[in-house]
């Protein structure tokens, strides 16, 4: 008998990929909880709310330069690297993948249309199954020739965004105000978005219903696909070389952890200081001056990767490691629950403090949470197998209940 293809057990685990795992969707918050406590143009745009001097403007900076599109981009890579990881292990047991792959990618939708529609904007999972629908085609690829089209991926994003800001100036007028307007300081939508967010739910569905259908029909199409895949390519070639799996020899960690520091920070960087400079244009800063964090952002998360793998074979901090494992094998659970958490306290079906915290009170908010997914992973999986969402995503895509408990 072929043996059966079956959720990976403990003993199967990949550690590091747990570690980094729970370190990304920590460090995700750094730069989402921008989204979930001030209108939208902030998140893209710090002129257009909130104070921006002194410390406020050092946190802006801070998660600028070390979150934005960073962690996102190493969740991307983890992302293809899983799909790579289920493809060897069903090789291995000579099973059919297919089927598998495509129902999981289904639920994954599911789960991401609920996630925005019911609870926040700015879900990223939706996008993510859209990508997974087509990464399952490269599986067999060489490492090379996965990097190469993950490269030409991110290059097509790239010049999306060129060609929309070369354009600008030939855009009809009222379609340009427009857009500008969505990233301004004053503008309408700002104050739109401060009264739903401090109103009802009920309200805030009908706003976020008709976001979440331009993010889904537009922005993921335009830009996410790309930038996604690019990523999620680059992570199935960083598996099989076995880098991304803390396996690869030291040098290939240094001199990644070097591009980052000398090249990708300063570029990212120079983009973030031509846009502020610039007093934030919006075609301008959006489109062009956003290139050099777009990729810097790629070696900045190759850097976080390669520090991590430095960090957990010095063996730094090994208690901290178990609870990033921990973490991380609720990385579903967690990203969820912090949606959940965050908007309980921001907005208006909670606390209501949207728009009311300050960069600064949102980097305490964000340490806090983190404390709260790193305290709360290890005791749930004293217990149980799985997170409850990772449960569910399991027995819905292998067709039947999964075991839960540990005593089970």
């Amino acid at each position: 008998m072929k043996p059966t293809i079956d959720p990976v057990d403990d003993s199967r685990r990949i550690d590091f990929l747990d570690i980094l795992r729970g370190f990304a969707v920590l460090g995700i918050l750094a730069m989402n909880i921008q989204s979930f406590s001030m209108p939208g143009a902030a998140y893209f745009n710090p002129l257009a709310y909130g104070d921006f001097a002194g410390l406020n403007g050092a946190v802006w900076w801070a998660s600028d330069l070390l979150a934005n599109r960073k962690f996102m981009t190493v969740f991307s890579m983890l992302f293809g690297a899983g799909i790579m990881l289920m493809y060897t292990r069903a090789e291995a047991a000579e099973r059919p993948l297919a089927g598998l792959h495509y129902r999981r990618m289904f639920w994954l939708l599911l789960f991401g249309l609920a996630h925005a529609y019911l609870l926040w904007v700015g879900d990223i999972l939706v996008a993510y199954a859209v990508c997974g629908l087509v990464l399952f085609l490269y599986r067999k690829l060489r490492a090379g020739w996965l990097l190469a089209h993950g490269i030409i991926a991110l290059v097509i994003g790239s010049g999306l965004l060129l060609m929309a800001g070369l354009s600008a100036p030939h855009w009809p007028p009222e379609q340009l105000a427009e857009f500008r307007a969505d990233f301004l300081p004053a503008s309408p939508k700002i104050a739109e978005e401060l009264a739903v967010h401090r109103g009802g739910w009920l309200e805030a569905f009908r706003w976020r219903f008709n976001e979440s259908l331009e993010m889904q029909l537009f922005v993921i199409p335009f830009y996410t696909i790309w930038r996604g895949t690019g990523a999620m390519l680059m992570g199935m070639a960083l598996f099989k070389w076995g880098v991304i799996t803390g396996q690869a020899e030291s040098r290939v960690y240094r001199v990644l952890l070097a591009l980052a520091l000398l090249v990708g920070l300063p570029a990212s960087w120079y983009g973030a200081h031509l846009a502020i400079s610039g007093g934030w244009e919006p075609e301008i800063a959006f489109f062009l001056d956003a290139q050099w964090g777009y990729w810097g952002s790629v070696l900045i998360a190759l850097g976080w990767i390669s520090a991590l793998v430095m960090a957990t074979r010095a063996g730094i901090w090994p208690a901290m490691q178990k609870r990033l494992a921990a973490t991380g094998r609720m990385a579903f659970t967690n990203y969820i629950l912090t949606t959940i958490v965050c908007t309980l306290i921001f907005h208006g079906h909670g606390l209501g403090l949207f728009g009311h915290v300050s960069r600064m009170g949102q980097a305490g908010i964000t340490v806090a949470v983190w404390a709260l997914l790193l305290w709360i992973s290890p005791i749930w999986l004293a217990r149980f197998r799985y997170g409850p969402i990772e449960w569910a995503w399991r027995s819905l895509s292998y067709g039947k209940r999964q075991a839960w408990r540990r005593n089970a």
